[in-house]
């Protein structure tokens, strides 16, 4: 039972690095919860101005959903670490993104993080939810309408790939779906803002 928590909770705190602050502090540019969005995250990055400094960003925060996920899969078994630990680890890794525990609980809303953590679950399946991201984005320009998207289609995709409700299985599949839901909630103000026609499209600018 301790390898399972101690999994968790080495998840939850990778997930708490907030790399959109970290690296705008490194590359010295303003802390990104200070303009735009004020969300900590590639796409409010990307409204410094400066395109490396959001790519950085959003390899990094899908890489610390990815991480733990893989560790477990690939190196879990000797310790009775099966599929029901990666999905808890993968949404331990997406919460600590939401609540970071090293940022006074304010975090972004775990898009990069959670295909991190889709990629890690089956690769066809991060590839597939990447692709509903990119067709949505390129079709509508609206990076909070694609991410919603991708979420929500996520868990079809994955049962239809051969995913289960059952077993151990039906753990990542509750998994998926319970990112899904809190992404959608983080995402109720651009869903204001869809609604209004409000919403800032990818590529442009926001003021503070």
């Amino acid at each position: 039972m301790l390898g399972p928590l101690l999994a968790v909770l080495a998840a939850y705190l990778m997930g708490s690095l907030s790399f959109a602050v970290i690296v705008s502090r490194v590359m010295g540019l303003n802390d990104p919860r200070t303009y735009g969005s004020g969300n900590p995250g590639a796409t409010n990055v990307l409204r410094s101005g400066s395109k490396k400094a959001a790519i950085v960003t959003l390899l990094l925060d899908a890489a610390k959903g990815w991480l733990p996920v893989v560790l477990v899969k690939w190196f879990g078994a000797p310790y009775g670490l099966g599929e029901g630990t990666q999905a808890l680890v993968g949404l331990a890794a997406f919460l600590g993104h939401l609540w970071p525990v090293f940022f006074r609980f304010e975090g972004g809303k775990g898009v990069a993080t959670a295909a991190g953590v889709l990629l890690a679950f089956e690769p066809g399946l991060g590839a597939a939810a990447l692709l509903v991201w990119i067709g949505m984005a390129v079709g509508f320009r609206y990076s909070s309408l694609a991410s919603m998207t991708a979420a929500v289609l996520a868990p079809a995709i994955y049962l239809l790939g051969g995913g289960t409700l059952w077993a151990a299985s039906g753990q990542i599949a509750l998994a998926m779906m319970g990112m899904g839901a809190l992404l959608l909630w983080r995402h109720r103000e651009n869903i204001q803002r869809l609604l209004t026609g409000t919403e800032s499209k990818l590529g442009s600018k926001k003021k503070p």
